[in-house]
């Protein structure tokens, strides 16, 4: 995947990362972190400019945020276990698991984790659709996720620029950075689950 992601860069440009960063929203498995750090390095050896590439990545990450806030917009929980369940879903590669988590994760924090969320791996992704259901205003929607991708889009293409021709060592290090992160939040959201059934258990008795 990683050489057919960076020749469509090399062969398309500012259009190529608009979708691609569209697509690593509705497909989860799509790594940001190749697609932004080879962007950077792209910044030092083409036409590509630091500022058109953040520019580029936060208008595909609006695109695909959105889309998904849009599919939410008209989901309640049955719907949405029949998308997961169809053709679309299996397309999307979309996982009962995964959203239950970004819906935990919209619950407990609300809006904010627009914001935090997109920091998160996969919650940054799926958090659009309990953003919809939720029918979070549009407006604060976007600019949350536009403030959002914007910093992580900028911090990611600088971590490429400076690392040059090493830029797969960087993307491999934010890569394992994500791994530890999505293991963290498992765990926060496994003590959680356990800390409300124990305080359900002691308020019945």
């Amino acid at each position: 995947m990683e050489q057919q992601i960076t020749q469509f860069i090399n062969d398309f440009g500012y259009l190529a990362i608009v979708l691609l960063i569209a697509l690593e929203n509705l497909l989860p498995p799509i790594p940001s972190e190749i697609i932004l750090t080879f962007t950077g390095f792209m910044t030092l050896t083409s036409k590509l400019t630091l500022w058109g590439s953040v520019i580029a990545a936060t208008v595909g990450a609006v695109i695909g945020a959105l889309l998904l806030y849009v599919i939410g917009r008209y989901l309640n929980p049955e719907r949405l276990h029949w998308l997961v369940a169809s053709r679309l879903g299996r397309g999307l590669r979309l996982k009962d698991s995964d959203i239950t988590k970004a819906q935990s994760f919209f619950q407990r924090h609300g809006f904010k984790t627009i914001f935090f969320g997109r920091f998160v791996p996969v919650i940054r992704s799926l958090i659009s659709i309990p953003a919809g259901m939720a029918k979070m205003p549009g407006l604060l929607f976007v600019l949350l996720t536009t403030i959002a991708t914007l910093i992580w889009n900028l911090v990611l293409i600088l971590l490429g620029r400076a690392a040059g021709s090493a830029w797969a060592e960087v993307s491999a290090m934010v890569n394992t950075y994500a791994s530890v992160v999505a293991i963290l939040l498992a765990g926060i959201l496994l003590i959680g689950g356990l800390v409300y059934y124990f305080k359900r258990i002691r308020t019945k008795a």
